[in-house]
């Protein structure tokens, strides 16, 4: 590590340099990570319309706006805690550094899981998209294919992942570029067409009061703040790429935060957008029809370009953006996975061979390797298991978000507590705005648990609770056993003389523990 650490007047043994590739990404490239692993074309796609059936209607553009808010104070957290330590664990580090090895050790699991939970999601979604994208719309809809090309893809993105950094950050401008430059086509098309009055009688133009969720019940705006809060997730990845970063202590940190500020303006562009121009009816092309709710984009595409030879390739371009969102959120995804076991070897919370880096690569070869094969064999027994199970278990990751979320902007709060008032900067930036986003998020997962053990929540139910609530508990509660059962292999980290609840000091900055 780079930072001087000390528990009391004892310095803690030095963690050796984990053997990554030092400043192989500029700000820009881990801002494009960070967007990257939202798949925004996917996530709006397949959240608004859900958003709109939740009983928002047009408000549903406020609560994408509204929910940006708190995660946007995460996002902060994240800032100040890379600013003071860039550690490729992140979660892991920040949480050990604050509250001891167990409950760092936890939040590292809890991370995990979401992007498990994730990889089993994009792989499903990129093998339906890539049949659709062929013209093989009949197969769509066949598992067993759809799952062999997901498996596929998700090989390939593990190799580019394996195959170093700079390959994965090039990969990632493309991906990225494509889905954004559609998404922007699409708003814009749709807005011209509202507004020269041939988008058709469903139309309506924008108003600022959608921005503003007054008028909404409380039942209404629970659901709708639950489903908007999480297609912001992923933003963080910038930071798991900080000590690869030119600029480790501040570019990551500025990516991070700048990837939500981005991310709920292209949300916003194409939600207005959406609803303009298909309204929130609940027939046709309408928001509200539930038919749908699961892709608006799909639905709409047709109807916002027309059957024309100009219109059909939109359409293709559509079934594009939302593949490659699925893809690049799939490899943003491999990335800080790995980096986050590397970092847990790297510290003795994991087995060292966890912590092997390729010499030529130089990236976390083991990791790598490890997270995307339990990726698949995860993603093919929830796809030989049911559909239902499937999507359950992509729902569950928000209780696994939301954990992770608090636990960091706890710790930011906690590990900058004596100096809080040396400024107004630090008491506002490290105290008030990370504790009122740990707030929110835990009673985020508060209401989410509520929500999703109610039996009618999800696909499926367990003993009459919603199987989303129970897979997502289930995993969590997984790390425990797994916990004890790399006890006896990482004693020295659990007896915490690894990673000490101590100061990590840098000029006249520090992060004091207790």
């Amino acid at each position: 590590m780079s930072e001087a650490v000390a528990l009391g007047a004892h310095p803690a043994p030095a963690v050796p340099a984990k053997g990554l590739r030092t400043g192989a990404l500029g700000m820009v490239s881990a801002m494009v990570i960070g967007m990257s692993s939202t798949a925004p074309a996917y996530s709006i796609a397949a959240t608004l319309g859900f958003i709109v059936l939740a009983g928002a209607g047009f408000k549903a553009a406020a609560f994408i706006l509204l929910s940006f808010i708190p995660v946007l104070f995460v996002a902060v957290a994240f800032r100040e805690l890379n600013s003071a330590e860039p550690d490729c664990g992140t979660n892991f580090t920040w949480a050990t550094r604050a509250f001891g090895s167990r409950a760092g050790w936890m939040t590292g699991w809890v991370v995990t899981v979401a992007q498990l939970l994730v990889m089993s999601s994009q792989s499903a979604l990129t093998g339906r998209y890539t049949l659709l994208l062929l013209g093989a719309d009949s197969l769509a809809d066949n598992r067993a294919v759809t799952t062999a090309i997901g498996c596929a893809w998700l090989l390939a993105l593990c190799y580019l992942c394996y195959r170093g950094i700079e390959v994965s950050a090039r990969a990632q401008w493309i991906l990225l570029g494509i889905e954004l430059a559609v998404l922007v086509i699409f708003s814009v098309v749709a807005l011209v067409r509202v507004y020269d009055g041939s988008a058709g009688p469903q139309a309506t133009h924008p108003r600022w009061s959608w921005l503003w969720p007054d008028g909404v019940g409380l039942g209404t705006a629970v659901s709708a703040v639950l489903l908007a809060v999480f297609i912001y997730w992923g933003w963080e990845s910038s930071l798991s790429v900080n000590e690869e970063s030119a600029d480790p202590r501040r570019a990551p940190g500025r990516a991070a935060v700048l990837s939500t500020v981005l991310l709920v303006l292209n949300y916003l562009l194409v939600t207005v957008a959406a609803l303009a121009f298909a309204g929130v009816g609940e027939s046709g092309i309408g928001l509200g029809n539930e038919a749908n709710s699961e892709d608006v984009l799909a639905g709409l595409g047709g109807a916002v370009f027309g059957g024309s030879g100009l219109g059909k390739v939109m359409g293709l371009l559509l079934i594009v953006s939302v593949l490659t969102s699925g893809a690049a959120t799939s490899q943003a995804t491999i990335m800080p996975a790995a980096r986050t076991t590397l970092s847990m070897a790297s510290h003795g919370a994991l087995p060292k061979v966890f912590g092997r880096v390729h010499p030529k690569y130089q990236t976390p070869s083991v990791s790598t390797w490890t997270f995307g094969l339990v990726s698949l064999v995860l993603y093919v027994l929830l796809a030989v298991w049911s559909d239902n199970v499937l999507s359950d278990s992509v729902d569950a990751v928000g209780l696994t978000i939301a954990i992770e979320y608090t636990m960091t902007a706890l710790a930011c709060v906690w590990l900058f507590r004596k100096t809080l008032l040396a400024s107004l900067r630090h008491f506002v930036l490290r105290g008030v705005l990370p504790f009122v986003g740990a707030v929110f998020f835990l009673a985020v997962l508060v209401l989410a648990v509520i929500e999703y053990a109610k039996p009618d929540a999800g696909e499926t139910t367990v003993f009459g609770i919603g199987g989303v609530a129970v897979i997502g508990v289930v995993s969590i509660l997984i790390g425990f056993p797994l916990m004890f059962a790399v006890h006896r292999a990482c004693r020295e980290f659990f007896a915490g003389r690894r990673l000490p609840r101590g100061s990590v000091s840098r000029g006249g900055e520090s992060i004091e523990g207790a």
